[in-house]
């Protein structure tokens, strides 16, 4: 089992881009977690279809987060969290490969690591294994108690994240090197781009071609009401693509599907 459970953003104003998300998606946070300060951040998650997308925002000098900001000229994404089933298995085979780890954390609920940046090119990759969470919509330890998940959850507008898009100079070698990590085999999508295959959602990888630099570029999610979602986003001032296919929030190319 491998799923894309949860995707993480980086922003200069928390209170702002949680306005943009409540107003276009009609999303609502499920957690803080006060544990955060100890690396200068703050955060919120919110619920999103079985998945959570958590914003996190530097309030000291001297954070990764804040040094991520200054790297890619503004808000954008910041981590690709995959809930995975056997995270000693993970935790090897990631070891035999080389790779260092920015955290490697475990309680009796969850337990998970961080992979470097240099080594997994695109965003920080995490692989996470959570205590009977073997339901699609079981437990999620990063995000609180899941009763406060279920309760927060809305599907109105915004009902999944169907896909992450990472970018770089190499979108093939970077494919690859996810491919080696994940244990998944890279295919190609209609347009050529090099993706791989989770359970519930797909990696693809891009050239980067808003001049930013390698990250976590774009992330797809799927919209029952596109109408409300684009008018909503003219309302909050966010930039709409002609196509009126893509919203960008937070740096991040919203791509509605």
């Amino acid at each position: 089992m491998l799923r894309m459970r949860q995707i993480c953003l980086v922003a200069q104003d928390l209170d702002h881009v949680e306005a943009h998300l409540r107003g276009v998606f009609g999303l609502e946070v499920c957690h803080r977690d006060p544990g955060l300060a100890r690396f200068g951040l703050h955060n919120f998650l919110m619920p999103l279809g079985n998945g959570f997308l958590e914003v996190v925002s530097p309030f000291q000098p001297g954070t990764a987060g804040g040094r991520f900001i200054q790297r890619r000229g503004g808000d954008g994404g910041y981590m690709v969290i995959m809930q995975c089933d056997d995270i000693a298995e993970r935790r090897a085979h990631v070891a035999s490969l080389g790779i260092r780890l920015v955290l490697d954390s475990a309680n009796e609920e969850t337990d998970g690591i961080q992979l470097h940046p240099k080594d997994v090119p695109g965003a920080i990759a995490e692989l996470r294994w959570n205590r009977d969470g073997d339901a699609p919509d079981g437990p999620w330890n990063p995000a609180g108690p899941r009763e406060h998940a279920l309760e927060s959850r809305r599907a109105q507008f915004v009902s999944a994240m169907t896909a992450a898009e990472l970018q770089g100079g190499d979108p093939a070698a970077m494919a690859a090197r996810w491919s080696q990590v994940v244990q998944r085999p890279v295919s190609a999508d209609a347009d050529g781009h090099p993706t791989i295959d989770l359970d519930d959602a797909v990696l693809r990888f891009v050239e980067d071609s808003d001049g930013r630099g390698e990250g976590l570029g774009g992330l797809d999610v799927a919209v029952p009401d596109r109408e409300h979602v684009i008018t909503a986003a003219r309302h909050h001032d966010l930039r709409v693509s002609e196509d009126e296919s893509t919203v960008m929030l937070c740096g991040v190319r919203f791509r509605l599907v």
